[in-house]
């Protein structure tokens, strides 16, 4: 079955996934009963460029999650590094791209936009931030190709020598800044994967095929055993 939720859906279920809270997260569309622009004049903001570009902004009204995600010492790690992953997480869905610096400003201009998205992050009830995107060029996710999605396709020919970063990775964990800081020379850490499972791939940080481990003279390799399409990507 062809889903097609909304890309700025499909973001902030993404970002959600992702972001440091104590407790899980809910996204609610803002249905505008509550003025927002005294509550996001400190958010932190990025912005995608790419097939799909967009804006984005996140604030968090639970200051404690901000503390313990950036471990013994906060001064050293602002909100823009504790937020980045969530927003990552959030532009993946965009396709591929590159997602700019995140920084620390007055968002009101972007959650007060017609054509911007906004939701609300609750838990059991009590909202504790807003998430925005501003897309640039409408589209689902997973539907059929349009016009634009097929000029697109056509424009990226004119970059198609450009390198970009391919990434393969083995797994991942989360910890706390506390942790990392914490780690000396012959400290384990366990991933997310058992032993054998295949490895991701990924292109500009989207997930694009799944691969093996090989050895070719002595150098690290992937061998690739399956490539997604773009809904399953963003799965």
């Amino acid at each position: 079955m062809i889903s097609t939720r909304s890309i700025p859906e499909v973001a902030v279920e993404a970002l959600i996934r992702v972001l440091p809270t104590t407790v899980p997260l809910q996204a609610l569309a803002h249905a505008g009963s509550v003025e927002l622009s005294s509550r996001v004049r400190s958010a932190v903001v990025a912005s995608f460029v790419g097939t799909t570009s967009a804006d984005l902004a996140v604030v968090l009204s639970d200051s404690a999650s901000l503390d313990a995600a950036a471990g013994a010492n906060p001064s050293l790690v602002s909100s823009q590094d504790v937020l980045r992953p969530a927003l990552e997480s959030a532009s993946g869905v965009l396709g591929i791209g590159v997602l700019g610096d995140s920084r620390m400003e007055d968002a009101s201009a972007l959650f007060a936009a017609d054509d911007t998205a906004v939701f609300e992050l609750s838990a059991g009830g009590v909202v504790t931030g807003w998430f925005a995107i501003r897309v640039r060029q409408n589209g689902t996710v997973g539907g059929p190709s349009s016009a634009s999605d097929r000029t697109v396709m056509g424009n990226l020919g004119r970059i198609s020598n450009v390198e970009m970063s391919l990434t393969v990775e083995i797994g991942r964990t989360r910890m706390s800044v506390r942790d990392v800081l914490s780690l000396k020379p012959g400290a384990v850490i366990e991933l997310d994967r058992s032993a054998g499972a295949p490895a991701d791939i990924l292109l500009n940080g989207r997930l694009i095929a799944h691969g093996e481990i090989v050895v070719v003279d002595q150098d690290y390799a992937v061998r690739i055993t399956q490539i997604l399409d773009v809904a399953e990507g963003l799965s």
